[in-house]
């Protein structure tokens, strides 16, 4: 299949999923979260697949492919830092992080291997 459009990407599709399972665990955090840890961390998930979509869009060398590639997996490991913060903060437990930590785990796998093949090539 040939990639014509970031949508194509099964990287940025796993990207959107995770955003969509933020979103759904930040709304059983407790209101006085809203403008900290919820802010932070919805902003660091959606900057995942968004930077991969800018990357893939801009149509630049493969270092500024490989840069935007950087910065989305810089993202991520944010997203993954709030999200561990908040089972020690007691707002989820472990059981409910557990998919989302996995899924972060499938995606950064496959940003390393993205921004290895682009740069390689």
């Amino acid at each position: 299949m040939k990639i014509e459009s970031h949508r194509d990407l099964i990287v940025w599709q796993k990207s959107m999923d995770m955003v969509v399972q933020i979103y759904q665990l930040t709304n059983t955090f407790p209101s006085t979260e809203t403008y900290r840890i919820t802010s932070q961390i919805t902003r660091a998930a959606v900057s995942v697949p968004a930077n991969i979509a800018e990357g893939h869009a801009r149509g630049g060398s493969k270092n500024d492919y490989a840069h935007f590639l950087a910065i989305s997996k810089g993202s991520l490991m944010e997203t993954e830092t709030f999200l561990m913060l908040a089972v020690r903060l007691n707002y989820l437990t472990p059981d409910q992080a557990n998919p989302t930590l996995c899924l972060i785990t499938e995606i950064s796998k496959m940003l390393t291997s993205l921004r290895y093949r682009i740069l390689k090539s």
